[in-house]
């Protein structure tokens, strides 16, 4: 559902998937933030909130997020705010040894998590807002384990139920915050682009070492959505990434294989990665449900070099000449750091969403006539 400002959203209006690189001392203050007078700590974020809102704006950016800087984590914040997790389970990633949280305790979600952090992006921006939630099924793919979780949640669906009830509480709060756009993470959906992954278990991520059901589990994905999307009076995005870590992806594939269980999916946007090697396929737009708009991702924030005008305008014009340019936003492929330490300068992001504006100019004017 549109609101007032996003129903004045121009043609390839721009928008952030969500987080920005954190600068050094963003992340030490979130490290300390358990052990600062609670006050101190907000004037001081606050501050720096403020400062990336003022970025986004500058570059030209048509909707636009807190940068996710009170967060550590784009999911670990909300286990953060609502409990239940411990770093108990062993894995490997990307050649890495870690330990990761998964779910040992019931959450306990008293008052909305992230209603004030969204308050504060709406007074004090006059644009379009848009905040990001994880998804149910990502983050129960991710957290529930049968070794750990058992005590808690007997069942991996058990955990998504609870989750999907808090999270559809959460997304009320925001839109009587003011929020314009919501926005659903979830990569997981992703991980069924990814044929290797699908047909072998082939990969270098433990916590994907599964069995996989697209007929079921894609289902249940997409009812969890529409759960947490009814009744909203704001636009609701799903953003299917590939993953981010150390500028690499955790999957690769097209995304073919999903769209078309997106079908029932009661929202009103999608938001697909197009840049970056071995994620979409400008052929993916034929299969895009016919209600759905989508933000086409023609920014790479994996790589370091810097993509020209040139080529993050002819990525968004390859795919308004598959579907009506008025279903197109423009946006990075994903999040420049879902994570505190993502390896991506505040420059780098700067520069990226700035030459994202200009394309956005200039792909208006050249499709103008089409509206």
């Amino acid at each position: 559902m549109k609101t007032d400002r996003t129903s004045k959203l121009p043609l390839f209006f721009t928008q952030v998937i969500g987080s920005l690189p954190r600068p050094r001392l963003l992340q030490d203050l979130v490290a300390q933030r358990d052990r600062m007078d609670r006050d101190h700590y907000e004037k001081i974020m606050d501050e720096l909130v403020l400062f990336a809102i003022r970025l986004q704006e500058q570059a030209g950016i048509d909707a636009i997020s807190d940068g996710e800087w009170r967060r550590s984590h784009y999911i670990k914040e909300l286990f953060h705010r609502v409990g239940g997790t411990e770093p108990v389970r062993r894995f490997e990633h990307q050649g890495e040894v870690k330990y990761t949280d998964v779910i040992v305790h019931r959450m306990e979600a008293k008052d909305p998590a992230y209603a004030a952090d969204a308050a504060f992006l709406v007074g004090h921006t006059d644009r379009c807002t848009k905040y990001a939630l994880p998804s149910p099924f990502l983050v129960a793919i991710r957290y529930w384990h049968e070794d750990y979780s058992r005590e808690a949640y007997p069942t991996c669906r058990h955990f998504m139920e609870h989750l999907t009830e808090i999270l559809a509480a959460e997304a009320r709060a925001l839109v009587q915050a003011g929020i314009d756009i919501i926005q659903l993470d979830d990569p997981a959906i992703t991980y069924f682009c990814d044929r290797t992954l699908m047909s072998s278990g082939d990969t270098h991520d433990d916590r994907l070492k599964r069995e996989w059901d697209m007929d079921a589990q894609m289902p249940e994905a997409v009812a969890a959505i529409n759960y947490i999307a009814e009744g909203l009076s704001a636009e609701v995005h799903l953003h299917c990434c590939h993953s981010v870590y150390k500028r690499r992806s955790d999957v690769s594939g097209d995304y073919k294989p999903i769209l078309p269980y997106l079908k029932d999916a009661k929202i009103d946007r999608v938001n697909l990665e197009f840049a970056y090697q071995g994620t979409g396929s400008i052929s993916d737009l034929d299969l895009l449900p016919a209600h759905l708009a989508v933000g086409m991702g023609v920014v790479d924030v994996r790589g370091e070099a810097l993509q020209s005008v040139d080529e993050i305008e002819a990525i968004g014009a390859a795919g308004a000449r598959r579907i009506d340019p008025q279903r197109i936003a423009l946006n990075p492929d994903c999040g420049f750091a879902p994570d505190a330490g993502e390896p991506p300068t505040i420059d780098e992001a700067y520069e990226k969403l700035r030459r994202l504006s200009e394309a956005a100019s200039r792909l208006r004017q050249r499709f103008a006539g089409r509206q």
